[in-house]
Order: structure tokens, then C-alpha cells, then sequence
């Protein structure tokens, strides 16, 4: 009788899912540090392990269902496809976070490619089988393979970023397609053997009618919520959600009866238990957030916030719990290796899938974030441990295989006889007193967690009364004479209402909501207490303790109090307290005073290892005759960085790609420009390209941190054009370095001898290693005036010339508030051109010339000069104030 090839250790088999969880495992540890942080870990875990998990156990329970015996060349193609499978998934990481999309759709055909072949194979094998009661589950499995190709063809459009209106619906439909119908269906037909037998009883008498009947109107309904999705209609998607947990629910009696008479106790019947519960309350949540809204962005954002838990609480859960029945009866060898294995992955059972449910409940609570960190954490832990009892499985197998194998050798050396079979204890059967113990210290770890948040935030939790604000009219404890609660909603850079009114002595709760479409609020009172902050769609309890006085309160978000976001908290008769209108701190601790802000010294050099800004300009490389435009692809990360603007200061600033300014473009007229914008920041961003016209309703929309979009442009008109940040402050978000410039050539402009760049801009300077301080902002006073991000760098180290050579110097004044004057000292142009047209075309033929290039805000063009004799010719904005500021440089100019 030939070998099963199925049995044993199997490394292409059993080794990838471990990898994927490990990287999963890092990535959560350090995800702030890395790209796409949200999208990565998801497809971690659902494209890398879960799906590899998909192609082996469907393959397995399809050989066993049939009764085809597996033969010697079924692993070989198995593993073709696994390579291809696990190489396609790396090669989509790759592309998505290198933002190059040929790489994400090669990567993606892998993927379909693998399981097309897959489900071709199965639906071979099925066709020569005899018939099975339970053959409809590897139907299951051949109509989960169908959904796959169609998701990837989805998930490569999203990673080309369609930047349409049509994006956060291809988004939905790419879940949906993907999470009902790959791993849906699989999971679903997969558990109508799987989970009575991870029970150890029968399988109930009506699971295969049932399993059968439920069939189509999964499919159907996956197809319906998918297809309403991807067209943007919420009520057909809607009845496709409700069709699938119809579909589900017809399977469900099964799946009960058998708990019922066998009651889960072992890691792995618990964790599936835990996974099939958050599966249907993550689909009636997405149902409910369907029925309730006829907006897609809200709907997005609803979206976004369920899926957190759909993938942990039912991708993870279900991946572990079947692995850690699976893997042991897979590698055999008898009772004794599989039983020392199931022990060791089953150590903690109890108290691994309290924890992690726990944990997981309390973060889909409205609770203070340090809260869900913690819990978090716990999770992490909890689900993680998996790995290290995975590894001790496979060694305790490996001793246990071992020393069966040598007591067998003994036993028949010894008396001519094979060796007694032994009976191996039930498998989960320790006290329940032992299972209850367990499930009690997780519930306790998740309490502690609880308790740790409130105790290190307090006034983040709501709880306790917070000290009286500053001029609140009491003279020792007040006693609370009622109790009121205010619902107020943050949006469009106000709260509502924007006035309290209580009695003095009332003890007030506020319960804010940020109803906004886009943008990220908190609401902070001057006692201390503050909410957090709320994402769009997010809500906190602010207990605001007794009132006897007038307290302020305010967004402490960067720039949102100055545009009106403010709150007023009145005790009626209460004499007003006095306040130092937008001296209240930005942080959020209102009995704190602001650190003093950076004072520059605009006559220090900076270090020797200092290196200025490039502020040369590339020449573009030539152009064919009736060659086609150009197309320019480039990612632009919005992350948050402490950066030098001036020697010795430091401020934190927000920026593209960790530079102010952030890249230069460079093109002609006609290019085509692909931008995709990841927001890897804490806050909202957006990204608005002068260079380009279009509706700005899609491309310049802002993006919360974790998202991403695909801005395209096409360049039709030359100059030297600013991008920046649109989310609202504006000023705030471009002054603190949110900015950049794009160049694009005219056909016929004449070539010189060197191009150079320079970008006006201003700093409001908050406390060092701080924010942009915008009460300076607001009254337009600046501490610096900078080309390039640097106050007086070209001073320090001046840009290059040649006598007799010709000059184009490209200007743009970036702002947000000061205009500009540029002036070479010591020199003359004889061209100059300013938005589009030239001012002056002389270049040394005419008798005209020009001291200076006037520009308003977001204003530019080019000078150009031929500098006469060797020397350090300064260059500054001729706004004298703005270059003692900082707003000049040198040219040093050779023979």
C-alpha cells in the first residue's frame, strides 16, 4: 500500500502560514514606522495566511470527501501552486508599497492563477468521484475559487488608484466579493464536517440537505452584495448581505445541535465558537450601516471601522482554531505523536480565547484610546502565542513519533509481539473548575487593562471631576444639584450647540460625536478633560464635573480653534472667567502653560555636516519627434517629522515624503502625472496640484490616516506650480510644511546652462520640536522667511555659477501669507517671466532689463541673468523684512 503523501511534515505545506503570522506578528509591532500600515497587516492575514491555509485544507478535505486516494504527483502540483500562490501575495506587498503597479498586477495574476488551477483541479477530481453525502462541500470550495480572480481583478484596480467617485464602492465590493465568497464559502462548507469532528460526535442527520440548500443562496446573495456594491447601489447590496446571512442561518441549526451535544472545550472549538460569532455580527453590523445611510463616504467609513473585527475576530480566529486541530491529524503518526501535539497547542485554551474576545469587545467599545491600546495589546499577545506552541507542537510530534517508534522496536524484540494499543484520554477533558479558572483570568487581564487606561488617563476615561477651570465661581467643594448630559457634534469646523448653559452646581457630561465627512476632532476643556481624538463617525463621554463657573473648550487639533471650532461651557449668573483669548494650549492640558516658542538665530551657521536643499533643476531629457507625452508616476507619503529650519531650531513638521518642500516635479506641457497619496500621518491630509485642472471633489478629497488615493493630472499649461495640502486650516497645514512646487517646460523653451529652484515659504514657530504656532499664523507674523525650507542655507552654502554662462533661476511663492520680490544683488535680468507669460524677452538683445520679479502668493515664474565678472552675488526677496528673516542666499559665481 503506497504512502499517503498528505501525512507528515510537509514544509511548502505547513511552513508558509507560520511565516505569514510571524510578519503579520512584526508588521503589528512597528506599524507606525511603516507604508499602507492598515492595508498590510490585512492582507498579511487574509491574502498571505489565510489564503494558503484555503488551498491546502480545501485540497485535503476534498480528497477525504471524495475518497479519490491522494497520488505521488498531487504534491508536486500542489506545491507549483503554492509557490505561485505565496510568490503572488509577496509580489502584491512589493507593488503596493512601492506604489508600482505593473509589480501589484503581476503579482495579482499569480494569485488568480494559483487558485483558478486550483479549482480546476478540484472540480476535475470531483468529476470522477463517486457520489459523497458530503461532495456539496467541495462545490463550496470550486465556487470559492470562482470569487478569488474576480477580487484580485478588484484589488489591482484599487492598487492603480481609480482616484473616482467610483473608489470607495470597488472598495466595498473587492470585501465583499473576497471575504463572502473566498473565504466565506470555504469557511462555511469547510465547518459542516470540520466542526463536528474538532468536537469528536456525530454530524448532524440534516448538516448536508441543509449545507446543500444553502449553497446558491450563498453564492447568489455574494454575487448580489458584491455586484450592488461595485455600482453603487446600497439597496441592492444591502439585500445581497441579507441573502448571505439568510444562507447562513439555513446552516446554522446544524452547527448548534452538534455544540449542543458535545459543548466546545479544546483552543480549537472554542476560537472557531469565538470566529463564527464575530463572522455574523460583523456581517448584521455591516448590514444595519447599510440600511442606515444612502452615503457612500459614510458608508466607507462604517466600513472601515467593522473591518478591524472581522478580520481579527473571525479571519484570525477561525485560521488558528482550524490550524491547531489540522495540523496535528495531518502530520500522523499514530495517536500518541497527534495527541502530544493537540496537548501542546491546546496549553491555555481557555484562557487564550477569553483574553482575546474580551479584549477584542472592549475595542469595538467607545472607550478612551489608551484603553483600546492596551487591550490591543493583549490581543496581540493572546492570538500570537499560537506561534511559539505551533513550533513546541512540531517538536513534541517529533520526540513523541520518536519514542513510539523505538518502544515499538523494543516491544517486538523483546517478545515476537507488536505492542498493545493504548487508550488515549479524551481530548479537552480537564475540570471544568480548571476551564472556568481560566476564562476568569483572562476576563481579569482584561480588567486590569481597563483599569491601567482609566488610571493613566483619567479625564480621557470621563471619570472623576475634574479641577475647576481657571475663575469658576466657587470657594471650596461643591456638592452637584442635578445632573445633565449635552450631545454635541462636531463638524465643518464647529461644535453643535457651540453654548452650554446649566445652573451652577450641575454636574455635566458631554457626549461628542464627529459627524464630520472627512476631517479628525477633539473637543479638550480647559479643567483638563478632553475627549481624544474622534475619527469621522467616532463618539466619546467628556464627564465635564460640576459646574460652577464659565468654562472654555475647544478643538485641539492644529489650527481648528483659530477657524471658530470652540466651545463654550456657561454656569448661568456665573461671573466670566478671565481668559487670555488663544493662549489655551493645543495639547489638550488646559492648566498647563504653552512652552516658550523657538527663538532663531538667523546669525549661526548651521552644522558642517549640514547639507542645503537641491535646488537644482534637472534638464528633462530630449524630446522625440512625435514622441508621446510622458508619464510621471511618483508616491507621496504624508508622514510627521522634526526637521532643522534654521540652525538650532527644530519643529515638527507635517510633509510629503519627510521634506519641506516635498519633491519637485519635473515635465512639459502635455505629461501625464500619477500621484498616489498615502497619509501615513495622525490626522487628516489631502493633496491639491495647481498644475492640473479638475473637478477637485474626488482627487483632493482629504484622507485619514492608514488611506490612500490616486491623484492624476494631465500638465496642459507650463509654469512653476504649487502643490499642497487642502484640509482645512489650510494656512496651518501649508505653513507647517505641507507644500511643494511642479515645473513644467514650454515646448519651446531655449535651453541654458543651469536651472535652479527656489520656493518662498514661511514658518510660525511653536515651541522647539513642536507644531506651527497659529495665533502667529492668524496675526501673519512669521519668524521665518525661507527659500527651501531653510532660513539663509544658500547663505551658508551658496549655489554655483559660471562667468559668460546663462542662469534660469524657476521662483514660486508658496506663502500661505507674504509676497515676494526677488533681487539678484549685483545683477540684471534680461528675461523675465512671470505665470505664463514673459515680462521681459531679451537675452541680451535688447536694451530693457529687470531688478526684480514681483510675485504674490502661489504666484511664480523665471528670471534669467549671465553674471559678468567672478564673486558672491547675494539673491534675497527684496521684502527687506522677509530677507532679514531669512529669505536670502548667495550665488558664488567662478571664471
Amino acid at each position: 500500500m503506497s504512502k499517503n503523501p498528505a501525512r507528515g511534515f510537509w514544509p511548502m505545506r505547513d511552513l508558509p502560514v507560520a511565516f505569514w503570522l510571524v510578519v503579520l506578528v512584526v508588521a503589528t509591532l512597528v506599524h507606525r514606522q511603516i507604508p499602507a500600515p492598515r492595508w498590510l497587516m490585512i492582507h498579511l492575514l487574509l491574502l498571505g495566511a489565510l489564503s494558503h491555509a484555503i488551498l491546502v485544507w480545501s485540497q485535503y478535505f476534498a480528497i477525504a470527501l471524495l475518497r479519490t486516494p491522494p497520488r505521488e504527483h498531487d504534491r508536486a502540483t500542489q506545491n507549483w501552486r503554492l509557490v505561485m500562490l505565496n510568490a503572488g501575495t509577496s509580489v502584491v506587498i512589493i507593488g503596493v508599497l512601492s506604489g508600482l503597479w505593473p509589480i501589484t498586477a503581476l503579482g495579482a495574476a499569480l494569485i488568480a492563477g494559483a487558485v483558478i488551477w486550483h479549482g480546476a483541479n478540484l472540480f476535475t477530481r470531483m468529476r470522477r468521484a463517486l457520489p459523497s453525502r458530503f461532495g456539496a462541500t467541495v462545490k463550496y470550495y470550486i465556487a470559492a475559487a470562482c470569487f478569488l480572480p474576480v477580487g484580485a481583478v478588484l484589488g489591482t484596480i484599487l492598487a492603480h488608484g481609480s482616484g473616482s467617485p467610483t473608489h470607495e464602492q470597488l472598495t466595498l465590493s473587492h470585501a465583499l466579493i473576497n471575504v463572502l465568497g473566498w473565504v466565506g464559502l470555504t469557511v462555511a462548507g469547510t465547518l459542516v464536517t470540520l466542526w463536528p469532528t474538532m468536537l469528536r460526535t456525530k454530524i448532524a442527520d440534516a448538516a448536508a440537505r441543509n449545507s446543500q440548500r444553502a449553497l446558491p443562496v450563498l453564492i447568489s446573495s455574494a454575487l448580489t452584495a458584491g455586484i450592488g456594491a461595485g455600482f453603487g447601489l446600497i439597496p441592492v447590496a444591502a439585500l445581497g448581505l441579507l441573502g448571505y446571512i439568510t444562507g447562513l442561518g439555513l446552516m446554522a441549526s446544524s452547527f448548534i445541535q452538534v455544540a449542543r451535544n458535545k459543548p466546545p472545550k479544546t483552543f480549537s472549538t472554542l476560537s472557531v465558537l469565538g470566529a463564527v460569532s464575530w463572522w455574523i455580527g460583523a456581517l448584521v453590523a455591516l448590514l444595519v450601516s447599510m440600511l442606515g445611510t444612502g452615503d457612500w463616504q459614510v458608508l466607507s467609513r462604517l466600513f472601515s471601522s467593522i473591518t478591524p473585527f472581522l478580520v481579527a475576530g473571525f479571519a484570525a480566529q477561525v485560521l488558528l482554531g482550524a490550524l491547531s486541530y489540522l495540523v496535528p491529524v495531518a502530520l500522523g503518526g499514530g495517536p500518541a505523536p497527534v495527541r502530544a501535539a493537540t496537548t501542546m497547542l491546546d496549553r491555555g485554551a481557555v484562557l487564550r480565547v477569553s483574553t482575546a474576545n474580551a479584549a477584542l469587545l472592549v475595542c469595538a467599545l467607545p472607550v478612551p484610546s489608551l484603553v483600546r491600546v492596551l487591550c490591543s495589546a493583549l490581543y496581540l499577545v493572546a492570538m500570537a502565542s499560537f506561534l511559539p506552541l505551533l513550533f513546541m507542537a512540531l517538536r513534541s510530534h517529533k520526540t513523541a513519533k520518536a519514542k513510539v517508534a523505538a518502544e515499538a522496536k523494543n516491544q517486538v524484540t523483546s517478545t515476537g509481539l507488536p505492542p498493545p494499543r493504548v487508550r488515549m484520554a479524551p481530548e479537552g477533558e480537564r475540570p471544568a473548575g480548571q476551564r472556568a479558572g481560566q476564562a476568569m483570568a483572562g476576563l481579569i487581564a482584561v480588567v486590569l487593562a481597563i483599569a491601567m487606561g482609566v488610571a493613566l488617563d483619567p479625564a480621557a476615561s470621563g471619570l472623576g471631576a475634574p479641577a475647576p477651570a481657571a475663575g469658576a465661581a466657587t470657594a471650596g467643594p461643591v456638592a452637584a444639584t442635578q445632573r445633565k448630559t449635552v450631545k454635541v457634534k462636531a463638524a465643518d469646523m464647529r461644535f453643535s450647540p457651540s453654548l452650554i448653559e446649566v445652573q451652577p452646581g450641575t454636574h455635566l457630561v458631554i457626549e461628542v460625536t464627529n459627524t464630520d465627512a472627512a476631517e479628525t476632532h477633539d473637543l479638550v476643556l480647559a479643567t483638563g478633560a478632553n475627549s481624544g481624538r474622534l475619527a469621522p463617525g467616532q463618539s466619546a463621554t467628556i464627564d465635564a464635573g460640576v459646574i460652577t463657573g464659565h468654562v472654555a473648550a475647544w478643538c485641539s487639533i492644529v489650527g481648528h480653534k483659530q477657524m471658530g471650532m470652540v466651545l463654550d461651557i456657561k454656569a448661568t449668573g456665573a461671573p466670566a472667567a478671565p481668559r487670555a483669548e488663544g493662549n489655551e494650549p493645543e495639547s489638550g492640558h488646559g492648566s498647563m502653560q504653552m512652552p516658550a516658542a523657538a527663538t532663531p538665530d538667523l546669525l549661526a551657521a548651521p552644522e558642517k555636516a549640514f547639507t542645503a536643499h537641491d535646488a537644482r533643476l534637472p534638464r528633462l531629457p530630449a524630446k522625440a519627434k512625435d514622441s508621446k507625452p510622458a508619464v510621471h508616476k511618483a508616491t507621496f507619503t504624508a508622514t510627521e517629522a522634526v526637521l532643522e529650519v534654521s540652525p538650532g531650531v527644530r519643529q515638527k513638521l507635517w510633509t510629503f515624503n519627510g521634506t519641506a518642500p516635498g519633491p519637485l516635479l519635473h515635465g512639459r506641457v502635455g505629461d501625464k502625472f500619477e500621484i498616489t497619496l498615502r497619509n501615513d500621518g495622525s490626522m487628516g491630509h489631502s493633496i491639491d496640484f495647481h498644475a492640473g485642472a479638475l473637478a477637485p471633489d474626488e482627487p483632493m478629497r482629504t484622507i485619514q490616516p492608514g488611506e490612500s488615493l490616486l491623484y492624476k493630472f494631465t500638465a496642459s499649461k507650463a509654469g512653476i506650480w504649487m502643490y499642497h495640502c487642502s484640509t482645512m486650516p489650510m494656512s496651518a497645514h501649508i505653513a507647517n510644511g505641507m507644500f511643494g512646487t511642479v515645473v513644467i517646460e514650454p515646448d519651446d523653451l531655449p535651453v541654458v546652462d543651469e536651472s535652479y529652484v527656489l520656493a518662498q515659504s514661511e514658518f510660525y514657530l511653536g515651541a522647539q520640536d513642536a507644531e506651527v504656532d497659529t495665533a502667529k499664523l492668524a496675526a501673519e507674523k512669521p519668524d521665518l522667511v525661507v527659500f527651501n525650507g531653510y532660513a539663509n542655507q544658500y547663505v551658508h552654502r551658496p549655489l554655483e555659477a559660471k562667468v559668460g554662462e546663462r542662469v534660469r533661476i524657476w521662483l514660486l511663492d508658496i506663502g500661505p501669507n507674504r509676497a515676494s520680490s526677488f533681487h539678484v544683488i549685483g545683477g540684471q535680468f534680461d528675461t523675465t517671466w512671470l505665470e505664463g507669460n514673459y515680462l521681459l524677452d531679451g537675452r541680451g538683445k535688447g536694451q530693457g532689463g529687470s531688478q526684480a520679479l514681483a510675485m504674490g502668493v502661489a504666484q511664480g515664474g523665471f528670471v534669467e541673468l549671465v553674471f559678468p565678472e567672478p564673486g558672491h552675488y547675494p539673491f534675497v526677496s527684496h521684502v527687506m523684512v522677509d530677507a532679514e528673516r531669512g529669505a536670502q542666499g548667495v550665488f558664488k559665481v567662478v571664471k
